[in-house]
């Protein structure tokens, strides 16, 4: 079993002007773009009404003792549709009775652990955590139940007592799929795989714990000039990380000196990621396959370890030339400085490359951010996907106790002919304790209903914005305008998609296809002629210029070549450790140096070992390829469908019918197949992701 994982506003009184009307600009701010860019008061979230709902409207949820009734309603309703699916006179299918159990565990464990992590009051932190706890254990307890896995493996193998399609056949594989991933099939090592799978989460939650933690030395070990640049606690010197783009101009060596130590290697991290990858090859070889990396590309789109290193191995030799010319341009900025002679080290990169885009384009972030307001950025998507879809966002004045902090919006997704398809709970801004990372979250899954009613979909959108102000909105840099576009495709797959099971929903696909819709959004954030529709300052109302806009954009094109090589390296590091790396007589630091020496051209550094930084082992182990994957399906879409014409109608309605609808209901490889109208192969995936 798998869990996968309006108010009062005032108005801004100026028209917009100037753009072809073929882009549907709006002409005034919209009651969406005032409500975004106004500063809310606390007070509204701490209203106290006899009519006050409980935690995203759940009855139970009135206080946080709620997360135990929850928690037991879960439980008593698995117990009965687990005696429904092993009945000899069972009148559902199979698929609908897993995916109802699936669904009843999804609900209250989805919302339990983004509350756990997120929820400003630690009682509820604490409660959703006891019952993610709880909840856990009984699903283990489900991957270790025989009986429904014969009864399951049955149908698969016999066919169902009620007829089914083509969908249902699919979810049922999956669901047998996930059962043998935890070893229910084994007969004597279910105890020995149990404990490599605890191991598992401990030393995955260690190592990234470790690879975020700051690194002291002592004061001594510095030159006197370096010392004020870092952090000092008594004889101490704290470095907190790489200071890729600090600029010094008494001394250059701060970045090589914060390189250094940072990334010096950590023999308790290098014992931690030993452990991780040895028990992840054991367990895969436990369960059947040859090694982790097998069993983790099992139903993605490119299926097994092979096929992902011939991707890489293509990718890698295609960008080749153009990288080289980026290092030999960076090279030559360097030469500047009389340093040439020391050639290209892994903290020259970022620096140079940062220095040359604004020398070449004179960007001024402080330039641009005056028409990037959230409001208008939000009134660009709500453009966006009206044009492509017919859908609107439409905010939804909420009830007293639904939402976590008074400064949560709350969005209707609606249909022009099929009215609302789902809500998106907007949690924005910064806050004091608020997990600094920007995700989505499913908090329930959509699926058809047996009385003919369709469960819609909720989800988080979780971002970092500055806090509006009273006369200043929410300023969002060009990377802030990204992760907001990247976001919102997420929660689009979510919300258009409208599967027959919650256990296909959306997100709830291949790791390798999952990004595909986010990737998406991005190049509509990078198109001039979509920036141009929206961007407005905010006090003026002025549109942005275009020779501005042009400028952003140019340069974020610069040394795309030699950034994408530093994934593929980051990628094949991640194929090796996980297919190549047990049993394989070196270290994975002269691992690291090999595959470094091969795929990337700025050359390894001594005593270093970034690869204990790299905490996307963990939660990306054998799948950090997925990004890049997903970038080169995106970037076929967006070549074929979309980049004549970002606003195409028909192009959004084949989009969401082709690919949105089916979340993982559909192998992905199909979807894309669907979408491109050929089969994806790689060397046209990789063409996509070159062209410039």
């Amino acid at each position: 079993m798998k869990l996968v994982p309006l108010r009062r506003c005032f108005c801004f009184p100026w028209l917009r002007h100037g753009i072809d009307q073929k882009y549907r600009e709006v002409s005034t701010w919209s009651s969406l773009a005032t409500a975004f860019n106004t500063k809310r008061s606390s007070r509204l979230g701490l209203r106290i009404l006899k009519n006050k709902v409980g935690l995203f409207g759940i009855p139970e949820l009135l206080d946080h003792t709620g997360f135990y009734s929850l928690n037991q309603k879960a439980q008593n309703e698995v117990d009965y549709l687990v005696k429904e699916a092993v009945s000899p006179n069972r009148q559902r299918k199979i698929v609908q009775v897993f995916d109802q159990l699936s669904d009843a565990l999804c609900r209250v464990a989805d919302m339990s652990d983004f509350v756990r992590t997120t929820h400003p009051e630690e009682s509820y932190r604490y409660a959703a955590e006891e019952a993610c706890v709880s909840l856990s254990r009984l699903v283990e307890k489900l991957n270790t139940n025989t009986e429904l896995y014969t009864s399951l493996k049955s149908v698969i193998e016999n066919g169902d007592k009620v007829p089914t399609d083509d969908v249902d056949n699919r979810v049922t594989k999956l669901f047998l799929f996930d059962f043998e991933q935890s070893g229910i099939h084994l007969e004597e090592s279910k105890e020995e795989f149990v404990t490599l799978k605890e191991n598992i989460l401990l030393l995955g939650h260690y190592f990234q714990h470790g690879s975020q933690k700051p690194c002291s030395v002592h004061k001594s070990k510095l030159p006197e000039n370096l010392r004020s640049v870092f952090s000092q606690e008594g004889e101490n010197i704290t470095v907190t990380g790489l200071f890729s783009e600090h600029f010094n101009s008494v001394c250059l060596c701060v970045r090589e000196a914060a390189y250094r130590i940072y990334l010096y290697p950590d023999p308790h991290q290098i014992e931690l990621l030993d452990a991780l990858l040895l028990a992840r090859h054991q367990m895969a070889q436990l369960v059947g396959y040859p090694t982790y990396a097998h069993r983790e590309l099992k139903g993605t789109m490119l299926e097994n370890p092979d096929n992902a290193r011939l991707f890489l191995d293509k990718l890698s030799e295609a960008i080749r030339e153009s990288a080289d010319r980026d290092y030999a341009e960076i090279l030559a900025a360097k030469s500047l400085e009389g340093r040439a002679s020391e050639g290209l080290k892994p903290w020259d990169q970022p620096y140079y490359s940062a220095q040359i885009r604004q020398h070449r384009y004179s960007i001024d972030v402080q330039e641009v951010i005056p028409y990037l307001s959230l409001g208008c950025c939000m009134e660009g998507l709500n453009n966006i996907f009206r044009s492509l879809f017919g859908v609107s966002l439409q905010p939804v004045e909420t009830e007293p106790g639904e939402l976590w902090s008074f400064d949560v919006h709350k969005l209707a997704v609606v249909h022009e002919k099929e009215g609302v398809l789902g809500y998106i709970y907007c949690d924005f801004f910064e806050r004091a304790g608020k997990p600094n990372q920007d995700c989505h979250f499913t908090i329930q899954g959509g699926r058809e209903r047996e009385d003919g009613s369709y469960q819609l979909p909720l989800v988080v959108l979780m971002l970092n914005f500055p806090t509006p102000q009273s006369s200043v909105p929410s300023l969002l840099t060009p990377g802030m305008l990204h992760n907001l576009f990247h976001e919102f495709g997420h929660a689009m797959h979510s919300m258009l998609g409208r599967t027959k099971y919650q256990h296909v929903t959306g997100t709830r696909c291949s790791t390798d296809f999952a990004e595909v819709p986010s990737v998406l959004m991005e190049y509509f954030a990078s198109d001039p002629r979509v920036v141009l529709s929206f961007a407005r300052h905010y006090k003026t109302g002025d549109m942005i210029p275009k020779d501005l806009v042009d400028n952003l954009f140019n340069s974020r094109k610069l040394f795309a070549a030699s950034d994408t090589q530093l994934q593929v390296f980051y990628a094949v590091l991640d194929q090796v450790y996980h297919k190549d790396y047990p049993g394989s007589g070196k270290t994975s630091t002269e691992l690291m140096e090999e595959v470094q020496r091969q795929y990337y051209r700025i050359p390894y550094i001594p005593d270093t070992a970034w690869h204990l930084r790299f905490g996307h082992l963990v939660g990306y182990g054998a799948k950090y390829y997925a990004y890049l994957l997903s970038g080169a399906v995106a970037a076929s879409i967006w070549q074929k469908c979309f980049k004549q014409d970002p606003f195409n109608r028909e192009m959004g309605e084949q989009y969401r019918i082709k690919m949105l609808s089916h979340g993982g209901g559909k192998h992905p490889t199909l979807l894309v197949q669907d979408m491109l109208g050929e089969a994806p192969t790689i060397e046209k995936l990789i063409q996509s992701l070159t062209v410039n």
